[in-house]
């Protein structure tokens, strides 16, 4: 199962907004179709905001591409040179990045992107001649961008496995592990992140027993942790997310896994609400609770918690969405906010595809990016 699809040039994303009921995938266009998938929620999850996000950017600039070179011969378009190129990239990078605000990833992939066709096309502009109309050059401009989105994919996939593997060396078999909203397979390009390590134990004989909250108002942890861990036979009993204080009492939690959208500095990390409140029952009831953050989503330019923006969505959500009638009455004041941040002291580690970071984790956190950073540098 995989939340995105690029064959063919074509781009299909699972309509996650159907499942489980129906496995639905939906065409990607026009920017205005990738916009709106992450923003509806078609496709989410942090990884795979990014990496769809990145994948629909060269889909637009490729289309934008195509259309400028349709002319006939003796009517080339005035827009298709380098700088036209860069300044319709700037233009859908700022549109695409806008959907939601507060997954690093979306903003990272598109940016990664830009920079790196930024340098060879201003280098382009300033040696072309003056006036020049020529379509030149924008052809291996387009070719970075689809070169530059398939890495981000494979480092996604490669950033997931190894999660999972420093993941799975926390856990042991047999252990009864509690998780919210969803940050599996389909959260990703393969594995998951907190869902890494399930999946691999699962491969290599472990029988854990997953808890999967069901994470209100958007019942990501009924509808999608529990459908996919379901559909690759691992144990799973749906909870309530008023049911973990509980369930923590009866020592039924031995570990508590979870995502991540957006890592400050510090170690504050941003994920779907809720998660701080068990982040905080995990400490009374003294459950460890890991934090599973591929580097793509530590923001260092986030001091803290602080600087994170929360994304606050409409009420309905709350009392409208599931429902066939409203389960509060017309006109009710609601607050909605999509994520929550988990503070530092209260996660017992983090774990990233460079290793496990335990606090604090200022410079556990700078070395891995630095890694991350060295080992894209080398594979280029």
């Amino acid at each position: 199962m995989t939340p995105f699809k690029y064959e063919d040039g074509k781009l299909t994303i699972l309509d996650q907004r159907k499942l489980p009921g129906e496995e639905v995938y939906i065409e990607i266009n026009t920017p205005e179709d990738i916009y709106n998938a992450i923003k509806t929620l078609a496709v989410r999850g942090a990884p795979a905001i990014g990496v769809a996000a990145a994948y629909g950017y060269f889909v637009a600039l490729k289309k934008w591409y195509d259309e400028e070179t349709s002319y006939a011969f003796t009517e080339i378009s005035t827009n298709c040179t380098p700088e036209g190129f860069l300044h319709e990239a700037q233009k859908l990078r700022d549109y695409i990045g806008s959907a939601r605000p507060t997954a690093v990833n979306l903003r990272w992939a598109l940016d990664r992107i830009y920079n790196k066709i930024e340098k060879p096309a201003r280098k382009m502009i300033e040696e072309s001649e003056e006036g020049s109309l020529s379509p030149a050059g924008v052809d291996e401009l387009v070719k970075i961008v689809e070169e530059e989105t398939y890495a981000i994919h494979r480092e996604d996939v490669e950033a997931c496995k190894a999660m999972g593997e420093y993941g799975l060396e926390l856990l042991k078999d047999g252990m009864g592990i509690l998780t919210h909203c969803n940050a599996g397979t389909i959260a990703t390009s393969e594995y998951g992140t907190c869902l890494a390590p399930i999946y691999l134990g699962k491969e290599a004989g472990y029988k854990f027993h997953v808890y999967a909250g069901e994470t209100r108002p958007l019942l990501q942890g009924a509808r999608l942790t529990s459908w996919e861990l379901q559909e690759e036979g691992v144990d799973v009993t749906l909870i309530c997310d008023n049911m973990a204080a509980s369930l923590m009492k009866s020592d039924k939690v031995d570990a508590i896994v979870v995502g991540c959208d957006r890592m400050a500095a510090n170690g504050d990390g941003a994920n779907k609400i809720g998660t701080l409140a068990l982040a905080v029952l995990a400490k009374h009831y003294d459950v460890p609770f890991y934090m599973f953050v591929p580097t793509s989503t530590i923001d260092l330019k986030a001091s803290s918690g602080h600087d994170i923006i929360i994304e606050e969505r409409h009420g309905d959500e709350i009392y409208k969405h599931w429902f066939e009638k409203p389960m509060a009455p017309e006109g009710t004041d609601t607050y909605n906010p999509s994520f929550d941040v988990t503070d530092a002291e209260l996660i017992t580690a983090v774990i990233t595809e460079e290793g496990v970071i335990y606090p604090p984790f200022n410079e556990g956190l700078c070395e891995a990016v630095r890694k991350a950073h060295e080992k894209r540098d080398k594979s280029k």
